[in-house]
């Protein structure tokens, strides 16, 4: 049994521990939520991020982390906020709540995940040597911040990271990539977990717009809905675009085509760029 076969296995059951290899958190400092501010919880249970899926390279990875509380709704859609950076290798809980779940690290809210539904059009889908010519400009080549990211980090190799490197298209807004999830991400049929969907939706949209200089970009709310399967070895293509922007918050979209071309996942993020003073400190 490889590891994302024993976490998927372990997420079944109410109070049982689930192990997870991934999680990139972007790291920002809001307000604390305690757990006296979040309603009583029905079920309980306990997880342990792993290690080896960290975003930044103390916490969790943050489209990882919003894959992984989103199989906690109900729903084929959720909208996750990240209100601090969930530790790795460290003992969290996922508690219910009135109006959907929240994960805590003891009495402190890390997250918040809610049912929604994607309101989104997919653009054209690039051909798969676009989104490979597209990654050859991916600028994280020459400057990234979480280099040692799960997801797009370039000093991940293979078998190891996800390995996402979205770059512009030629005459047009996109960035693209291509992705060939290998089978330490899914089960022993082939089919990819839905939490490493999550995150390869995630990082493409924080390469859509110019990082500021002297500051990090981190996610902080996602929305996502699945509507199909994405099997071990199958040639996918990222594609994302930015929405909006406004002052220090980017709002970008995701989508995510199989082998066919058909879309098969969608995403809506919200970045924040974060001083580097800021974020070393935090």
């Amino acid at each position: 049994m490889n590891v994302a076969d024993a976490n998927r296995n372990s997420l079944c059951k109410e109070g049982q521990e689930v192990r997870i290899a991934h999680i990139d958190i972007s790291k920002r400092t809001p307000s604390c939520l305690t757990v006296d501010q979040a309603s009583s919880g029905l079920n309980d249970r306990m997880i342990v991020i792993d290690k080896r899926f960290n975003g930044p390279p103390t916490s969790g990875h943050g489209g990882y982390v919003c894959g992984l509380l989103a199989q906690f709704v109900d729903g084929p859609a959720a909208t996750v906020r990240l209100l601090l950076p969930p530790p790795l290798d460290t003992e969290l809980e996922v508690r219910e709540t009135e109006g959907g779940v929240v994960l805590l690290d003891g009495d402190v809210v890390l997250a918040k995940a809610r049912p929604a539904k994607v309101m989104l059009e997919p653009p054209k889908c690039p051909s798969y040597e676009e989104a490979e010519a597209a990654s050859r400009r991916y600028r994280g080549f020459t400057s990234h911040w979480f280099s040692c990211c799960f997801v797009c980090g370039p000093d991940r190799g293979p078998g190891d990271g996800l390995r996402v490197f979205p770059g512009p298209v030629e005459g047009g807004e996109l960035v693209a990539c291509p992705w060939i999830p290998d089978a330490s991400v899914a089960s022993a049929g082939g089919s990819v977990f839905t939490e490493f969907l999550w995150a390869v939706l995630d990082c493409p949209g924080s390469f859509t717009f110019p990082q500021p200089a002297g500051e990090a970009i981190v996610l902080g709310e996602f929305q996502a809905e699945l509507s199909g399967d994405v099997s071990v070895g199958e040639h996918c293509v990222l594609v994302a675009w930015q929405i909006a922007s406004h002052g220090r918050k980017h709002h970008t979209a995701t989508a995510l085509f199989g082998e066919s071309g058909t879309c098969l996942a969608l995403g809506l993020a919200t970045f924040l760029t974060v001083p580097e003073r800021a974020w070393r400190q935090s």
